[in-house]
């Protein structure tokens, strides 16, 4: 399911793209509220947006053993691997993806409206 926010234009838009403003917390939100409701056994945050880790930490810290926990993805190629979110003292496993696994799941829909 594709969810948008509303972009917000910078006063030297076309030379500056437009931003997509309040998606990390949109996602932060629901990583958490769907783990208390326990919709999920696992959430995968594939994004390296650190303001995403409270939503991770407040999950790592509830007592849901062993589920609903997160758990992160990002980008890997044979010279090296992208930055990861992580939280000191916790075990978050990260999945490493690599161009055959974005060309897999890649989505060319153009949703601009």
């Amino acid at each position: 399911m594709v969810i948008t926010r509303t972009l917000r234009y910078p006063r030297n838009w076309p030379t500056e793209p437009a931003q997509e403003k309040g998606i990390d917390v949109a996602l932060a939100l629901d990583v958490v509220t769907m783990a208390i409701k326990r919709e999920y056994d696992v959430a995968i945050v594939t994004s390296t947006d650190t303001d995403v880790k409270p939503a991770l930490e407040a999950v790592t810290a509830l007592d849901g053993d062993p589920y609903p926990r997160c758990e992160v993805a990002a980008w890997s190629s044979r010279a090296s691997h992208s930055r990861r979110l992580s939280i000191p003292g916790a075990k978050l496993w990260c999945h490493w993806l690599d161009e055959d696994d974005y060309s897999t799941v890649a989505d060319s829909t153009n949703y601009a409206r």
